[in-house]
């Protein structure tokens, strides 16, 4: 008699890996299947036209039958951006903490969607799912609520950290759970799935409180308006803005739609600790003096239409930036916006404003864990195999070298794609297969419509520009009637260029009486003929290549 196959649990990265952003990661046991985060990621710069990536789910709607529930870590939008997408093709229950659930029914409602199930989880407290058992665990990070996830499977205990630090004074008081995760270690962990984002860095990430203690500096000595820029998010880093406020005397105005309904949201649930009268609406800000005033806003990344970018280029319809105004970026630019930044900060130096960032002050600190901490947490949790999770490959690799410096056999770490199934089972772990695990583009309200050949035409008419030839050719004779008329945009400016446009005009009459001689009516043949003999003729006299578009029409 054959012995029975042991069970194994399948975990499926969608999003995450070699990438900063858009996480997700599916764990499927048998006929069920758990869904921890669903992020999005901020397009690139080839991306034109592109609003937000989300991860390929196709794997997902393929088995949306097996689906359990989505659990969530936190509530960044590289977290819970993808929700209302995926929510739309995927009936699942979503679990998580307070501000998370709140920031994620706050955009629900703007997609129109209030009928999901939407359940809130107290720290410690444990969900069952099927086969599935989950307990949320207390971590610090740049949000408020942010939680750790233990995974109690029939095949042992996954942990999977989210993002975290360990920071010994929190803003909310609230310390990481070190108790419950050395626990955890000690009964013993199966899989460790970890935050990788800052594993370059060496020593231990600053306390948030730091950059209270370096608001407090500037607000003592500064007697002019100051606009602070931070990522809408960044709940701790507002509470530190408005206690400096308050402490000195000013009024906060908030700027910014994101920054508003976060403000809104984290106030309500008691996220964020307003004192009274302290925030005033932006069309009352005339009413005191500058020196009374502090104006919180987004734009940290100098996106061209976040609030302190419109400030910067006189575009803001509330707020202009005037001379000896203090402008403070408390983030750092995210790798690719740095250009975006210094132009944002030129504009306000040209304006007259006083600008401080990074370099110039301890403003900004991360919400992840750096080398120190990332070793403590593998020690405490003392996994069997690990896999990291959340950064670029270098930054995975370098977390794969951390474990293996703390004594982790090298064949027990696993650095993965997005889409690589990892077995796990009591007694082995290996990747064995792949799924489909690609970028979903969302442009306005089209969702994946924008693929691979269309962003190509994009940058061919951004780059080369376009030229649309149109001819009227007799249905009887297929001789030409009229035309060939040719209207260019982005490739040449044709009032400047009549000798070049005249003898295009030549080799697209050539071109189509070629083919009226060997009696040659097709269109599709037409248009090739003339798309070939014009793109050889521009680039031997121009050495670029616009698109080229034929129009014919019949008479």
């Amino acid at each position: 008699m054959l012995g029975r196959k042991p069970t194994k649990l399948k975990i499926i990265p969608l999003g995450g890996l070699n990438e900063v952003g858009k996480n997700m990661t599916a764990f499927e046991y048998k006929d069920e299947i758990l869904v921890l985060d669903c992020g999005l990621s901020f397009p690139e710069d080839e991306m034109l036209g592109i609003d937000i990536v989300i991860p390929d789910i196709t794997y997902l709607i393929k088995n949306k039958d097996k689906v359990k529930g989505i659990v969530l870590t936190h509530g960044h939008e590289d977290h819970i951006g993808a929700l209302p997408y995926v929510l739309k093709k995927i009936n699942a229950p979503v679990y998580g903490s307070r501000l998370t659930l709140g920031l994620v029914e706050n955009k629900l409602k703007e997609h129109k969607m209030t009928n999901q199930h939407l359940q809130r989880i107290k720290p410690r407290e444990t969900i069952q799912l099927g086969s599935f058992s989950i307990e949320f665990i207390h971590t610090n990070h740049s949000i408020p609520d942010a939680c750790a996830l233990a995974i109690h499977t029939p095949v042992g205990t996954i942990f999977h950290t989210g993002d975290f630090k360990i920071d010994y004074t929190p803003i909310d008081g609230e310390m990481i759970d070190l108790h419950k995760i050395a626990e955890l270690g000690q009964k013993g962990v199966l899989l460790m799935l970890a935050d990788s984002t800052n594993s370059e860095r060496r020593g231990s990430t600053m306390s948030e409180r730091s950059v209270g203690v370096t608001f407090e500096n500037i607000f003592k000595n500064t007697n002019k308006r100051i606009i602070v820029a931070t990522f809408a998010s960044n709940v701790h880093r507002i509470q530190q803005v408005m206690e400096a406020a308050h402490k000195y005397n000013r009024k906060v105005v908030v700027s910014g739609r994101s920054m508003i309904n976060v403000v809104n949201v984290a106030n309500e649930l008691g996220a964020l600790n307003v004192p009274e009268d302290l925030i005033i609406d932006i069309d009352n800000m005339d009413q005191y003096e500058d020196e009374r005033i502090v104006i919180i806003t987004t734009g940290s990344q100098g996106e061209p239409m976040a609030a302190l970018s419109r400030m910067a280029s006189s575009d803001h319809r509330k707020v202009e930036i005037r001379q000896g105004d203090l402008v403070v970026f408390s983030s750092t630019p995210i790798p690719g916006n740095e250009k975006l930044v210094s132009r944002v900060i030129n504009q306000l130096f040209e304006k007259g404003a006083e600008v401080i960032y990074e370099s110039l002050a301890e403003i900004h600190v991360s919400g992840h864990a750096c080398q120190e901490e990332l070793k403590l947490m593998h020690r405490l949790v003392k996994p069997k195999y690990f896999i990291p999770v959340h950064g670029e490959y270098k930054h995975l690799k370098k977390h794969a070298q951390l474990a293996e410096e703390l004594g982790m056999p090298k064949e027990n770490i696993f650095i993965i794609q997005n889409g690589s199934i990892v077995e796990v089972s009591k007694d082995y772990a290996k990747v064995n297969g792949n799924v489909p695990a690609g970028r979903i583009l969302v442009d306005g309200l089209g969702v994946g419509d924008v693929g691979n050949i269309v962003l190509r035409d994009r940058k061919h008419l951004a780059e080369d520009g376009l030229m649309v030839i149109v001819v009227t050719i007799s249905r009887e004779t297929g001789k030409i009637i009229a035309g060939p008329d040719i209207i260019s945009r982005g490739f040449v400016y044709v009032r400047e260029s009549e000798d070049l446009m005249v003898e295009a005009k030549v080799v697209v009459k050539n071109a189509l009486d070629g083919c009226n001689q060997q009696n040659i009516r097709e269109w599709s043949v037409l248009k090739s003929s003339i798309r070939d003999a014009l793109k050889d003729f521009l680039y031997e006299k121009t050495k670029r290549r616009p698109m080229i578009l034929p129009v014919i029409m019949e008479a």
